[in-house]
């Protein structure tokens, strides 16, 4: 019997909540911002990168979420319109919210830092009255990420879509995605992070996201700890994830999988946890094995930090299949 009860008789696969911002990625690598004159737009944030991932797999994808009403806002619209994800719930914010930008700063491939701008975004405006139920009724399964639970009315919003996912049997991922800058303490961060962690199936995260969680914890630092905790609320599976040391995943039955770490040719370090969840997701919903879900998601991964963009790399099952072919090929020539 599979950990993740997904329903196949709904028509949507997956829908993803929260964050739609724009990503200005330095042309000009291996220079701090100050040197850095020109910029490549694309669009950007956690959940939206990760439903972009999800439609590349070929699945039937939704949104839900607020953009401003300027250039920026439209051209998420469209970007998402084109990737064919469904826009019926991204709703433009009539408030006089902007764009949240994010400039990434691309010194080195493992030297990178990201410059946002938050403050007044639209994103952040999502309303528990945009959050329907019956079409989170209509779908498998339901991504949040930590960004949406920041600051009200987003927060309550994000709780609501969770009481209609359990409602109605909707699978739902929590990818942590903590941003720091976002929060007023990390006290008022931990407590929502832990409200909602309980409500969800599936919990992905950094070693440090996780630490920043249990801050209150006596267990910090320990994998194992950490997946029990969350399996005495909902979760069914929970992934830790450790940088260039790849990542682990907990199951509730008490089966404990190590993932597969790919080579890569680095450009810059983030879009990876996006990249690999959106794979992750895919081979879990397809009934794969953990450990071929886990293998997707690595290989999807080493794809996007490869590459200058996040939401353009996320790659199709074709790429995925691809690398990680040329991968076992290679090692193979090497042992010969």
């Amino acid at each position: 019997m599979s950990l993740l009860p997904f329903d196949e008789q709904k028509p949507l696969d997956f829908i993803a909540v929260g964050r739609l911002c724009i990503d200005l990625n330095a042309n000009e690598i291996h220079r701090p911002m100050e040197e850095t004159v020109t910029f490549t737009k694309y669009v950007g944030g956690s959940p939206a990168n990760i439903a972009i991932g999800m439609a590349r797999l070929g699945m039937k994808t939704g949104f839900i979420g607020r953009v401003a009403d300027d250039q920026m806002g439209r051209f998420i619209v469209q970007y998402l319109k084109n990737n064919g994800i469904d826009t019926s719930h991204v709703i433009t914010d009539k408030s006089g919210s902007v764009t949240g930008l994010a400039f990434t700063e691309i010194k080195s491939p493992t030297d990178c830092s990201i410059l946002m701008y938050r403050d007044n975004v639209a994103d952040l405006k999502l309303e528990p009255n945009d959050i329907h139920e019956d079409y989170i009724r209509q779908a498998k399964c339901l991504l949040i990420s930590g960004t949406a639970l920041a600051k009200s009315p987003s927060r309550e919003a994000v709780f609501l879509a969770l009481e209609y996912a359990r409602r109605h049997g909707v699978v739902v991922f929590f990818d942590l995605d903590y941003r720091p800058y976002t929060w007023q303490s990390k006290e008022e961060t931990a407590i929502y992070y832990n409200l909602a962690a309980e409500k969800c199936d599936v919990i992905i995260g950094t070693r440090e996201e996780f630490d920043m969680m249990e801050q209150f914890a006596v267990h910090q630092h320990d994998d194992e700890k950490t997946a029990q905790k969350w399996f005495d609320y909902h979760a069914k599976i929970v992934v830790i994830k450790h940088g260039k040391d790849g990542s682990i995943a907990y199951t509730k039955t008490g089966e404990t999988f190590v993932g597969t770490i790919f080579p890569a040719n680095i450009v810059k370090t983030f879009g990876a946890g996006d990249s690999y969840a959106a794979g992750f997701i895919y081979g879990l919903m397809n009934g794969w094995p953990i450990p071929k879900a886990m293998e997707y998601g690595a290989a999807a991964a080493s794809i996007v930090i490869s590459s200058h963009s996040c939401s353009d790399a996320m790659p199709t099952l074709d790429q995925i299949e691809q690398f990680i072919q040329q991968h076992k090929s290679s090692s193979t020539a090497a042992k010969s």
